[in-house]
């Protein structure tokens, strides 16, 4: 999982701005569009069963999925997650029709939010190598390459 679609296409309408979208925690009525904006975005992978992870957010008081909704339509997302030090943010997903209008900002902002009251110190995010795109995004909003390596095993030999 990566937070890495939030500035692919152009918007629409380039005026709009975020202060239409309302940002809360995803309900049950709001995981069918979650899951479509995440694939519409790009952020979907046959490894990781969308559904699982959306699950296992929801699980634990330690993470949740925010969505920004207009109205009954959501149309961002970020999953964020913590360990009481440090904050992740995943699946960070703009509607392509709203991109460029700020809602991608407002939407890593409210997550970071949510991350801050939780009790996390510090956030961190992967992007995809390949996103080069979103690699200034992220830069603009402050976050730094960490010269870190990620590593991952994945505890049933899937990949």
């Amino acid at each position: 999982m990566t937070a890495d679609a939030t500035t692919r296409g152009a918007t629409q309408d380039p005026a709009r701005d975020a202060t239409d979208v309302a940002f809360r925690e995803i309900t049950d009525d709001d995981v069918e569009q979650v899951v479509a904006l995440w694939a519409e975005c790009g952020l979907t992978r046959p490894w990781n069963d969308p559904y699982v992870d959306i699950a296992d957010a929801r699980r634990t008081p330690t993470s949740t999925v925010l969505v920004g909704v207009e109205g009954d339509r959501v149309v961002s997302s970020a999953l964020a997650g913590h360990d009481g030090h440090r904050g992740w943010l995943y699946y960070v997903a703009v509607s392509p029709g709203r991109q460029r209008g700020g809602l991608g900002r407002a939407t890593v902002e409210a997550a970071e939010a949510w991350l801050r009251e939780a009790g996390a110190r510090k956030v961190q995010l992967m992007v995809r190598a390949t996103n080069a795109q979103v690699v200034g995004f992220y830069d603009r909003l402050g976050y730094a390459d960490q010269e870190t390596v990620v590593l991952g095993k994945w505890f049933d030999g899937s990949r």
